[in-house]
């Protein structure tokens, strides 16, 4: 290996490291004093009710980890949302997993805790998937009540989704494993099937201090709404549990007995790993945003066997549109291609830049990808689309519409990987979050904004500096070198995929190495939701 290729290893593996670090802090929840209160009041934490409910050794994803990473400092923080979402398996069956982490403020709901929830309804629902809430909340956040109870995208949607999963035939089962207060008792009444732990569990619209404020009447806890009370006089619950583990042993009965579902019908053979070292990975990634490298280099580390037939290799080559196996599911892949490339013409094409070739080039592969119902797969190290009059003249804005036309109406399942950079125009027509992937997720070496900090500092800073000048102050270089400092390392923490994976608009920053698992096992839940309406890009054909 070249010391390029170290280089860009150690650099890799440094973010890597990073990475698993900030994991670690952020698995402890509120913090190892809050853990051993809530385990000492016979509860298991949030983490380790889904570790036990979920088969062992079976392919398991977190949802939102980095949700509300360094955001509510003034509030304490809130540690992933206070909430632990994965898709994993129970009984052998796939399902989404929500937990409450009573560690982070009791499990109190910040904004991101409702943005989250609300997040994984969506992934039940898009892919039909069975989803267990397992319940231990002492309800909406008050400081910050007005962030979080009554838009559209707020609390109460939860509820409403509710209500609509249970339309569409889609299973739900809580077990109320701690506090379920005020309109947050709903939602475990809302699901098909509630259980109820003794002692620990409770549910009720207000708790007895406000009952007695209300009403005048004294009444603890447990008698309001305990397990007993619920099981044996209201009827509201379905089951009793003497402890965490018998609740979510009954979980695992209930799933175990659920009929088979209809597939959608997805390819898929026997799993093969890619030839080619996946490892390398690290060392093809460059260390600098600047630097060249080949994208077909990554898929071959990804793909089944390392083979893939490329569509259209010799056109639009800024763009790689091929077909391929990822752990035995055939894929439809759209790539960056980050090298500067030359047209049969002998024109030259920077790497990362979508011009008009590679995006009708994109469209049409698109389109076969939904005509044989293959999944797609967007690797994305994208600028945007390529500027000047000569693309002007050429109609990249016509060409860029119709492959972001194409993204937009497939009705096949998206999943897309942020290698690299997701700057402007060039994340919406590679599937961003905005055009709905089924999951969305970063490298460490990603980065998201509506340019890069560079370009960014220099528009801001040009701006500023026209502004001071209006009020007659006099720009030296050394100001201006610290303004441009000042600047860039504020926008660069917002391009960073830490930043995006707190707003949710990423599900998770991975390892490289467990990209093939996450669209596996991706491509496995969509695999759920039979394609009901036909590929249709209206006005904008072809």
């Amino acid at each position: 290996m070249d010391i390029t290729f170290n280089k860009n290893e150690d650099r890799n593996k440094l973010l890597l490291s990073e990475l698993r670090k900030r994991y670690a802090k952020i698995k402890l929840g509120g913090g190892k004093h809050r853990i051993e209160k809530h385990k000492a009041k016979g509860k298991l934490t949030a983490r380790e009710r889904i570790d036990y409910l979920l088969d062992p050794k079976s392919k398991q994803i977190e949802i939102g980890a980095f949700a509300g990473e360094d955001m509510y400092e003034e509030h304490g923080g809130c540690p992933s949302g206070g909430v632990v979402i994965k898709i994993g398996y129970v009984s052998g069956r796939q399902c989404i997993v929500v937990a409450n982490d009573a560690t982070v403020k009791a499990g109190a709901w910040f904004p991101i805790t409702g943005k989250k929830n609300l997040r994984a309804q969506e992934i039940a629902i898009e892919n039909r998937l069975p989803i267990i809430y397992l319940v231990d909340s002492a309800g909406v956040y008050l400081p910050m009540q007005d962030q979080i109870f009554p838009d559209k995208e707020h609390f109460g949607r939860i509820f409403r989704n509710n209500a609509v999963m249970s339309s569409m035939g889609i299973t739900q089962i809580a077990a109320v494993m701690g506090s379920c207060v005020a309109g947050g008792a709903y939602l475990p009444i809302m699901s098909d099937e509630a259980l109820i732990v003794d002692k620990t569990g409770s549910i009720f619209l207000a708790g007895s201090y406000l009952v007695k404020a209300a009403i005048g009447e004294s009444i603890d806890n447990e008698t309001l709404g305990g397990a007993t009370t619920h099981c044996e006089i209201s009827g509201v619950t379905d089951y009793k549990a003497e402890n965490d583990e018998a609740a979510l042993d009954k979980i695992k009965s209930i799933l175990d007995k659920m009929g088979d579902y209809e597939t959608a019908g997805f390819n898929r053979v026997q799993s093969s790993q890619p030839k080619e070292k996946s490892e390398e990975i690290y060392g093809i990634i460059p260390a600098s945003r600047s630097d060249q490298y080949d994208m077909h280099e990554i898929i071959k580390r990804l793909v089944d066997n390392s083979e893939f037939d490329e569509y259209k290799a010799g056109y639009g080559k800024t763009l790689i549109t091929a077909y391929a196996r990822i752990d035995g599911w055939a894929v439809g892949i759209v790539a960056n291609q980050r090298s500067v490339v030359k047209t049969k013409k002998g024109e030259m094409q920077f790497g990362g830049v979508i011009y008009s070739d590679s995006a009708d080039k994109a469209t049409r592969f698109i389109a076969n990808c939904n005509q044989k119902k293959i999944p797609l797969v967007f690797l994305q190290d994208v600028t945007g689309f390529m500027v000047g009059s000569k693309s002007e003249h050429g109609g990249i804005i016509k060409d860029g519409a119709k492959m972001v036309n194409a993204v937009s109406n497939s009705v096949v399942p998206k999943f897309t990987i942020i290698v690299g950079n997701s700057y402007g125009a060039g994340n919406y027509a590679m599937c961003g979050k905005a055009y709905d992937p089924r999951l969305i997720v970063s490298w460490p070496s990603a980065e998201l904004a509506v340019m890069s900090g560079n370009s960014a500092a220099k528009v801001l800073l040009q701006i500023e500096k026209a502004s001071l000048k209006k009020q007659g102050e006099t720009i030296t270089k050394e100001k201006e070198d610290l303004l441009y400092n000042e600047i860039k390392s504020r926008y660069d923490a917002q391009v960073s995929p830490y930043y995006a994976a707190a707003h949710l608009w990423t599900d998770a920053i991975i390892d490289p190495l467990d990209t093939r698992t996450w669209i596996s096992v991706g491509i496995e839940a969509a695999n759920h939701a039979p394609i009901t309406r036909p590929f249709n890009m209206g006005l904008l054909q072809v």
